[in-house]
């Protein structure tokens, strides 16, 4: 059983390599002065902008009708594997793509945002078959703590590569980014094997046979029609919204941050890493808050700290002090994450776990709405980015206050 939930959090470890090589690192970058290179600027985040809400409300308006199909089938796994080779095969893709194939890395990105997304949603859902009830704060934290490592590690190798190409025998920064994808995808598919080897899918109702795209839409009928029996869902769902999209915000927000008050990009990169490093043994350790005081409990010191780190933001001046924030941040960013998936994991119907993960993964996507919008509105009033970053506090209140609702009940 041991092996099992090694294998599983080892998923985790594979396609955290698509988060931080592509998603935190180097595609925004690459897509703007390589495949839009001598594009207005203007042009070129507009393409990126439409490329990540494309892929983003695709996944938030199939995620749910994807889980119920996978319960009904019972085929999470199936669905799994499906979607991390597609994932990992056009990530590696994009490193065969020349000067100028903006189209091309648009869609290739788009495919594999995508598949990366609908992955974990089934990914999450296979976490009630390796894990008992009182295990999952720990499992989901030591998921999360692999990921960090894992993610961290060959973001490393990568940023290494692009800032010292001769290290690697490469000839210039460009095939070092290039490598970067294809390293990235490789990575992803060959560290999910254990998970497709090792671990068993529990049969948790009847297979059903007939269109299961029409099967899929009448359970998702049901569970609307049933609303009410899931209330603890819901305002879970609200209250995770809310401060999941402070959390987001600030991962999202914070390169453009630093470099608004005036650090390098380099210098934020190394912050990224610290964070990425610091996530791995920090996940674990909230993990074992969660099994000992409850995932609630974990969950609220996170929030508390977030505020913290608004303040704190407000105040930093020095290159040093943006280390000492992405260290804090690293502390929790893992935790509120793992125990937030264990916490819900606890309160959904067992036998619909994939169609929930897939209402879980919905509201994930559309969470980075509010905080960046905010940000934006108060430093454009304000002519201060340093405000902006204060206002995000609201988000962890709300967040806090409607979480205090939530009863953990098998």
């Amino acid at each position: 059983m041991r092996k099992e939930k090694i294998a599983w959090a080892f998923y985790d470890w594979a396609n955290s390599a698509f988060a931080t090589t592509l998603l935190a690192g180097f595609f925004p970058l690459f897509f703007k002065q390589y495949w839009c290179a001598n594009v207005d600027v203007s042009i070129s985040s507009f393409r990126l902008g439409i490329a990540n809400s494309l892929s983003g409300i695709t996944i938030a308006l199939f995620a749910p009708l994807l889980g119920s199909i996978a319960d009904k089938t019972n085929k999470r796994k199936a669905f799994l594997f499906f979607f991390t080779l597609i994932g990992s095969i056009f990530t590696i893709l994009l490193s065969f793509l020349n000067a100028m194939d903006w189209f091309y890395a648009f869609l290739f990105f788009i495919i594999s945002s995508i598949a990366f997304s609908a992955s974990n949603i089934f990914y999450d859902s296979l976490l009630l078959d390796v894990a008992e009830f009182n295990e999952r704060d720990f499992v989901s934290s030591l998921g999360y703590s692999l990921g960090y490592l894992g993610g961290g590690l060959l973001f490393s190798i990568n940023v290494l590569m692009v800032l010292k190409p001769d290290l690697f025998n490469l000839k210039e920064t460009t095939i070092a980014i290039k490598l970067s994808f294809f390293t990235a995808g490789l990575w992803w598919l060959i560290f999910s094997i254990p998970l497709f080897i090792f671990v068993k899918e529990k049969i948790r109702i009847k297979t059903v046979n007939g269109n299961v795209i029409l099967l899929g839409f009448y359970e998702l009928k049901e569970t609307f029609k049933n609303i009410k029996k899931y209330k603890v869902v819901l305002i879970f769902l609200l209250a995770y919204w809310f401060y999941i999209d402070g959390v987001d915000t600030i991962i999202r927000m914070a390169i453009d941050y630093g470099l608004a008050i005036g650090f390098n990009y380099q210098h934020l990169i190394i912050a990224l890493l610290i964070t990425q490093f610091i996530g791995f043994p920090s996940a674990l350790l909230f993990g074992k808050i969660g099994e000992r005081y409850g995932p609630k409990t974990g969950i609220f010191i996170c929030l508390f700290v977030y505020i913290f780190v608004s303040v704190y933001a407000y105040f930093i001046n020095k290159v040093i002090e943006f280390y000492i924030l992405a260290i804090i941040i690293g502390l929790v960013q893992g935790g509120v994450q793992a125990l937030s998936r264990s916490l819900f994991s606890k309160i959904i119907p067992q036998d619909k776990s994939a169609e929930f993960f897939g209402f879980y993964d919905m509201f994930s996507k559309f969470a980075v709405i509010l905080g960046p919008f905010i940000m934006g509105f108060i430093s454009f009033i304000s002519g201060n980015p340093r405000l902006s970053v204060l206002s995000i506090i609201i988000l962890f209140i709300l967040g806090g206050s409607l979480l205090l609702k939530v009863k953990e009940v098998r």
